[in-house]
């Protein structure tokens, strides 16, 4: 019912909406709350099955959910997000110009809806500092405690300790970062990992295909296969056997 003032400003005349009028709204509002509903499930569907013939094809593992994967890190695209699942999930390893690394890509999905694609590939050894490379129109969560070490590239850097980060910049990482492209919403390293994040909407298996391979390239820099992986943080280090020989297992996780 909606009220509009009389002619002497004073009172309120009552006009009313008929009964039926406020029906046929109500079964619109359903109608489309299903359609979007319907729309949003075949999406994911149609998104699985492709996830899961990508991942047939390369010999991977697939698992439709894992609750803990998402644990593993907490930096990066993850840090804007709370109670993260891992769905459409693929394990398995690639091949990069220095040898074999363990790979996982997965969705971060957030109260049933995609929010983010994650592909993380791993290295030997952990990376001496977290270094967080965001696109400049992206916002960075302001409770992050990382420092801007500054440009690299096009991109912004924020790391958890300037001294140890500066080192890893070097001209060959800037090209690496920028090859992986403007699509990609944030690219970080995170103990021993490599990852990267991007929209649900532009990760085809094609698109991760080229992505993995940049990550691999990134990581061959960082993590070079004819360094001492036990260099460094004896403590971050990956056992070779751990990496090479040992096949990750998301369907253990998926409960």
């Amino acid at each position: 019912m909606i009220f509009v003032f009389g002619d002497d400003r004073t009172t309120l005349r009552c006009v009313g909406i008929p009964a039926w009028l406020w029906f046929v709204i109500a079964v619109v509002a359903i109608g489309a709350g299903v359609v979007l509903l319907i729309a949003d499930r075949s999406q994911r569907a149609s998104n699985n099955r492709e996830r899961r013939r990508w991942a047939a094809l390369r010999g991977w593992q697939f698992a439709e959910v894992d609750q803990v994967l998402p644990t593993r890190w907490e930096r990066g695209v993850l840090a804007q997000f709370g109670g993260v699942t891992a769905t459409d999930v693929v394990a398995g390893s690639t091949f990069t110009a220095d040898g074999r690394r363990q790979v996982y890509v997965l969705d971060l999905d957030v109260n049933g809806k995609a929010a983010a694609v994650l592909a993380a590939i791993r290295c030997r050894r952990s990376a001496p500092a977290t270094i967080e490379l965001w696109l400049p129109d992206v916002p960075v969560p302001q409770d992050s405690e990382l420092d801007l070490l500054g440009p690299v590239g096009s991109r912004y850097a924020f790391v958890t300790e300037v001294a140890a980060a500066r080192p890893l910049v070097t001209p060959d990482l800037v090209d690496a970062t920028e090859e992986i492209g403007h699509d990609i919403t944030v690219v970080w390293l995170e103990n021993d990992w490599v990852l990267a994040a991007l929209h649900p909407d532009d990760a085809d298996p094609a698109r991760l295909e080229r992505l993995l391979r940049d990550l691999g390239e990134l990581a061959d820099l960082i993590d070079p296969f004819d360094a001492d992986p036990n260099e460094g943080d004896a403590n971050g280090a990956v056992e070779d056997d751990e990496l090479l020989d040992a096949e990750p297992e998301p369907s253990e996780r998926s409960r």
